[in-house]
């Protein structure tokens, strides 16, 4: 018994995993290179794998923060933003979903806990101080975005993926081009 409860509390005591990191430990062990014949392997590596889950956790991070603009901003320009955000990484999300389901891949239900701090620290802006953290938010956001689909472009292995990739990087590009005229509008 003593054994037992030890062995409950050690298990207890590990920092709890978010669901970005639970996604990417799941298709961490349906590797097939490692664990084909218990998991029924995944149908892409682990980089490709890994580029879904960062993908759709940034995906959700888009809608979230598109919401909060359209509910927070008195700027016309950041709500239309805002909308155009839900819109497309929606839109993104769902193909990325379809993707994922036809390759074993798992993704994130939700946010990761470092995106949903950077939500919730949005949230409690003043109006007054909304409008510009939030174009920077999206600035930085981003510009990790473009980086990371151009990478997965260029170096994905699986052709859905890099397909999918290459798409979104217009899309990532068109949204970097709108940010930047909102922010010059502002000055």
């Amino acid at each position: 018994m003593i054994t037992l409860a030890v062995y409950v509390l050690q298990g207890c005591s590990g920092t709890p995993k978010d669901d970005k990191a639970n996604a990417d430990s799941l298709n961490k062990t349906k590797d097939t290179s490692s664990n084909a014949a218990v998991t029924g392997g995944i149908a892409v590596t682990n980089d490709d794998a890994k580029f879904a889950t960062d993908a759709a956790n940034g995906g959700l991070a888009e809608v979230a923060l598109g919401k909060l603009a359209q509910q927070k901003s008195v700027n016309e320009k950041v709500r239309d933003f805002g909308a155009m955000m839900v819109k497309d990484h929606s839109n993104a999300g769902a193909e990325l979903a379809d993707i994922a389901k036809a390759k074993n891949i798992t993704l994130p239900a939700a946010v990761s806990a470092d995106e949903q701090k950077k939500i919730d620290a949005l949230a409690k802006k003043s109006v007054k101080d909304f409008d510009k953290a939030y174009i920077d938010a999206m600035e930085d956001g981003h510009n990790k975005a473009l980086k990371l689909f151009q990478d997965e472009a260029q170096k994905g292995t699986d052709a859905a993926l890099k397909a999918f990739a290459s798409r979104t990087v217009a899309v990532v590009q068109k949204h970097l081009e709108a940010i930047s005229e909102i922010r010059a509008s502002m000055k």
